[in-house]
């Protein structure tokens, strides 16, 4: 096997020296060149890009570490491994890891010598973590030998020990009790899942009564994990949990600066799903444990992204507050450390959610990412608290992750990407013109890695284009256009009009494989792509995105009608009696609300759609929130439940529609699409039905994606051709 890092890398780090003793460099692009004739995109080549993942910036400030997937169609053939590249763009990025599987969570030593991440290598069962020094070279060893795995690595602050999450049973507080559970289910000669209390699944799984927990193990020859949390009766609790995430339940643990403490969040609420918000507070709790978790902030809500400024005076966390409304927006906002205290808010007066944020090394000023309209655009805002100031706002795409070092001066790494423009790694300059792929309204970059910008420059795509109409009560409704490859103005395309999900969501002007704008253009020899921001949105303002209270298909979807008939005024090339509708999720709903309401498209297309607002409430994994939605639970007798779905006016379906569903997903279950299906059979609507049993929500997997593609494509050839 090729070792990790060699030694000639590990002097190169010490030193802060250019990579040039590390042998090949990383291929940039696949092959085409700016030169050669552009193509139209194809799935082989959307899937095949190599995928960029999010910057680590060294404390030191040297280096930027991220992680990179060479796809591949074949099973098991796909390839992550680390990478890395100096901050000064001095050198390309180069490879720290070649092994079969993929290394999550990665994280930085306190003195940028050693990288912590978790993975699963020969001869382990479940993930372990393991330290890569990139001091001494060779291969990563690992750290932790617990059967409930381990995830999540964080260096104490003075670099000599690790915590890390992992699922525990009930009552067991050391590994040997863990196992002996897990024997003894194993033993048993029956097989049945058993609940008291919502939820019982979560996305793609049924969630048993496994816990998270925290642990901490020093990093000396022989040193043993320690359950801090699994002892106290705070664990213990009925309805103890942490934060639930598509694929685990996590506590977010961090430490405290002076690494006496460790800050998780975590509810006592987790039974309330069914009925009430649940609610998570931040806690903070000795790291040595052996004694109860103590409540850092007061105010039940969201807590997420928790960080310790540099100089270790404010913990800082965006919080999202319970209320009655179906959206509200995440508030930066930080407490003293170590006093605590009532938390107060930083980005005062800003009415957008900030996706990201980082904290420059001298502790004064913190950068936030937020998401506006289609784009990503950078902020900053005093430490002390003010109103964010724009800092650099691409043309077209957005910055899509952000890290800062602890240390030395301010260096803003980012990643940047549009819908022409594949995920990359770059540095922002607040005051220069960009020489990045993407152009720059305000501030500049310049790329770090160009991984992808070759093949990039070989497709034939273009930005999209902008529009925006006004609603019945008067709110603007941004709108975006994707043209066909080889487009000519003076031909007319037919228009697909293409529904995001959410509806707590938008349409970002990014690159994406399950949905993607310029591949779905391609269809039916060439279709022009029309994406609407419904009212309920995000990107927009939190009274924007809550508007959609008490109106959840028919507003959004006359929205939607009038964002394609303004389409067809303002561009000629629009052949308006060629029109087709489609999503998923969210946008699934919507598009079986317009099989019911309208019969303007000649066909349409819906995956994880809901087509009973009953049904998916006593099916999907979460009900509360579309109880409020709605004006409360289905037996209350408000009428919305029945006059905005899509089977109350089944008698109207005429349009012919292509319906997919993930077997295994439970935010949107089998049940809606299936009687949507029963629907249109007995109505005689022509129609396919397309169920995936490996898939959940979305369709992940490489030949599955690409024959999805090919349904959807042929679909509309159908019904959109002349």
């Amino acid at each position: 096997m090729r070792k990790s890092v060699t030694r000639a890398l590990a002097g190169a780090l010490l030193a802060g020296c250019a990579l040039t003793a590390l042998g090949a460099s990383a291929q940039v692009g696949n092959g085409q060149g700016s030169g050669q004739e552009k193509k139209p995109l194809t799935h082989e080549t959307l899937w095949m890009m190599k995928r960029v993942g999010a910057p680590i910036t060294s404390p030191n400030g040297k280096w930027v570490l991220f992680s990179m997937v060479e796809p591949s169609y074949e099973q098991d053939k796909a390839v992550t491994d680390l990478w890395l590249v100096p901050t000064d763009g001095s050198a390309p990025p180069r490879r720290l890891t070649n092994t079969k599987a993929g290394e999550n969570d990665p994280v930085w030593s306190p003195d940028s010598a050693s990288i912590a991440f978790a993975t699963k290598r020969e001869g382990d069962e479940v993930e372990q973590i393991y330290v890569l020094d990139l001091a001494q070279g060779g291969e990563a060893r690992r750290v932790t030998t617990l059967s409930t795995g381990a995830s999540h690595p964080q260096w104490r602050p003075d670099g000599k020990a690790i915590l890390f999450e992992s699922r525990v049973f009930p009552g067991a507080t050391d590994d040997e009790a863990n196992k002996k559970i897990a024997a003894e289910r194993k033993a048993r000669k029956y097989n049945v899942r058993t609940y008291e209390h919502f939820p019982i699944r979560y996305w793609n799984e049924w969630l048993d009564d496994r816990q998270p927990t925290v642990m901490v193990q020093g990093l000396e020859p022989g040193a043993v994990a320690k359950d801090i949390l699994s002892p106290t009766a705070f664990a213990h609790t009925d309805g103890f949990g942490g934060a639930q995430g598509e694929t685990t339940t996590s506590l977010a643990p961090i430490w405290s600066p002076d690494g006496s403490e460790i800050i998780i969040q975590a509810t006592l609420e987790r039974w309330n799903a069914a009925f009430a918000h649940v609610g998570h507070h931040l806690y903070r709790l000795p790291a040595t444990g052996g004694a109860e978790p103590r409540e850092i902030t007061s105010t039940r809500g969201e807590y997420g992204h928790a960080a310790f400024s540099p100089d270790g005076k404010s913990l800082y966390f965006t919080f999202t507050p319970d209320t009655d409304a179906v959206y509200n927006l995440a508030r930066l906002s930080k407490v003293s450390w170590p006093a605590g205290g009532a938390a107060t808010v930083v980005a005062r007066d800003f009415d957008r959610q900030p996706a990201q944020f980082a904290i420059s090394p001298d502790s004064r000023t913190v950068y936030l990412l937020a998401p506006e309209a289609a784009g990503e655009n950078l902020y900053s805002v005093p430490a002390d608290g003010g109103k964010p100031v724009l800092v650099a706002q691409p043309r077209i795409g957005g910055y899509t992750a952000l890290s800062l070092p602890r240390s030395g001066k301010t260096q803003l790494i980012a990643q940047y990407g549009s819908s022409v423009n594949p995920a990359e790694i770059v540095k922002i300059d607040p005051s220069g013109p960009s020489t990045g792929k993407g152009g720059d309204e305000k501030g500049g970059h310049t790329n770090l890695t160009e991984i992808d910008t070759a093949v990039a420059a070989g497709i034939d795509w273009q930005p999209p284009r902008h529009f925006t109409t006004v609603n019945a009560e008067g709110r603007t409704i941004h709108s975006m256009i994707v043209l066909p490859p080889n487009f000519d103005p003076n031909k007319k395309y037919p228009l697909f009009v293409f529904i995001h999900g959410g509806a707590a969501s938008n349409n970002p002007d990014q690159i994406g494989l399950r949905w993607n704008y310029h591949l779905l253009a391609a269809s039916a020899g060439g279709t022009v792509i029309l994406m609407t921001d419904y009212t309920g949105s995000t990107g927009f303002g939190e009274a924007f995105s809550q508007a959609i209270k008490l109106d959840p298909l028919k507003g959004p979807a006359e929205e939607i009608n009038q964002a394609a008939d303004e389409a067809i005024r303002r561009f000629p090339f629009i052949d308006a009696s060629r029109q087709c509708a489609g999503g998923a999720s969210y946008g699934g709903h919507l598009t079986n609300w317009l099989e019911a309401t309208t019969t303007r498209y000649r066909c349409l297309v819906s995956h994880a759609g809901e087509v009973d607002l009953l049904t998916q409430w006593g099916e999907s994994d979460a009900i509360y929130n579309r109880e409020l939605n709605n004006g409360g639970p289905p037996w209350e007798g408000n009428p919305i439940w029945r006059e905005q779905s899509a089977i109350t006016y089944a008698a109207n379906w005429k349009t012919p529609m292509l319906m997919s569903i993930g077997e295994r997903d439970y935010r949107v279950p089998l049940g809606n699409t299936l009687e949507a299906w029963a629907v249109l059979q007995r109505q005689h609507v022509p129609s396919r039905l397309l169920v995936w049993p490996d898939a959940w929500h979305w369709i992940t997997k490489p030949e599955d994606s690409r024959h999805f593609y090919q349904e959807v494509g042929d679909w509309l050839a159908k019904y959109l051709k002349n």
